[in-house]
């Protein structure tokens, strides 16, 4: 859950979240060395009137600073390559559920059961009770089962939406026409607050989404009561 004037990411839920906070880290890390050795260098050329022509008219540091760039961006490309294949890996999902954006709510059915859907719609703020969050809470949330892996099966009805959970480093397009899919794995329990994260009309700002991640003994029970 993002708190005020928090300038970071949110804790990670899933480990796809913490790869990608671990990329972030590593990434971040080199383009603040690369900018502090450029900063450095144009200070110097600033400050002091010494040339070198040796060093203005040298195949060696052409070649360097040719291939350093290059391994640089093999140093980006190899991690980030990894956790696109992870995001994109399901595998023998224990659960699938789809989801399906309205303007401006959004529904979703549990395909493993026979008759367990509903409708999710944003509780308006004169209804919320204390301690409820604002233009956040919804009149039905998802629950889940932590620690087994969820498919997500998303599209729309109407215009282009995107279901988007920023702790669980999920953010999938719903289009209508095309079923996209993701996949979740939540390692502790909790209340997880996303949005639509495209802009779909005047309403956009009033679909939140929230799951709750629970143990597998309490899904079973939430299940059977739904049904």
């Amino acid at each position: 859950m993002a708190y005020p004037f928090e300038f970071g990411f949110q804790d990670a839920t899933s480990p796809i979240m913490e790869e990608l906070l671990h990329f972030h880290d590593h990434t971040l890390m080199i383009v603040f060395l690369i900018s502090s050795l450029v900063l450095y260098i144009i200070s110097l050329m600033l400050t002091t009137k010494l040339t070198h022509t040796s060093t203005m008219d040298a195949q060696e540091v052409e070649t360097v600073w040719t291939i350093l760039p290059a391994i640089i961006l093999i140093l980006i490309a190899l991690p980030s390559l990894r956790i696109l294949y992870m995001m994109d890996e399901i595998n023998d999902p224990s659960l699938t559920v789809k989801t399906m954006g309205h303007q401006w709510y959004w529904s979703y059915e549990y395909t493993d059961y026979e008759d367990l859907n509903f409708d999710s719609y944003m509780i308006p703020t004169s209804d919320l009770k204390p301690g409820e969050l604002r233009l956040l809470e919804v009149d039905n949330r998802v629950v889940l089962p932590m620690e087994l892996p969820v498919r997500m099966l998303i599209s729309s009805e109407d215009v282009l939406h995107s279901w988007a959970i920023p702790s669980l480093g999920l953010k999938t397009d719903a289009i209508p026409g095309r079923l996209n899919q993701a996949t979740l794995t939540s390692t502790r329990p909790g209340l997880y607050y996303g949005q639509c994260s495209e802009i779909c009309g005047s309403n956009h700002s009033f679909m939140p989404i929230v799951l709750e991640l629970v143990p597998l003994k309490h899904f079973e029970n939430w299940s059977s009561s739904m049904l």
